[in-house]
């Protein structure tokens, strides 16, 4: 039955065959971009707890000295300053942190760019 496998229903089973293994593949890519994607989220966010915390607990010692500083003279002077200089620095960093989260990544851009060159290949397109 040699002859039956290298027909319609060989053309189609060898179609399918193909067809699944492109998918399986763009699912694995898919599947590795979320993975990297994850940790890097991941990272991201126990870097920035620990830069907080340490920026912070510098920050509380050095309010400390300052007003320790001007305490005979000048304390309310010195807290008022200390805290709009806080003020000022958290709204310059909430409008960085909020132009980097509109701006994004472009997520799952090499499994796009793949099914972009499949849809090509199927049509018979060159690149």
């Amino acid at each position: 039955m040699p002859v039956a496998s290298s027909g319609l229903m060989g053309s189609l089973k060898r179609l399918t065959s193909s067809l699944l293994a492109i998918l399986a593949t763009r699912l694995e890519l898919l599947a590795n971009e979320l993975q990297e994607e994850r940790l890097r989220l991941t990272q991201l966010l126990l870097l920035g707890v620990i830069v907080a915390f340490c920026i912070g607990t510098g920050l509380i010692l050095l309010n400390a000295f300052i007003v320790v500083l001007f305490w005979d003279d000048h304390r309310l002077a010195a807290l008022g300053t200390l805290t709009l200089v806080y003020l000022v620095a958290g709204a310059v960093v909430a409008m960085v942190l909020r132009s980097r989260a509109r701006a994004g990544t472009k997520l799952f851009a090499a499994s796009l760019a793949e099914l972009e060159k499949d849809r090509h290949a199927l049509r018979g397109e060159n690149e």
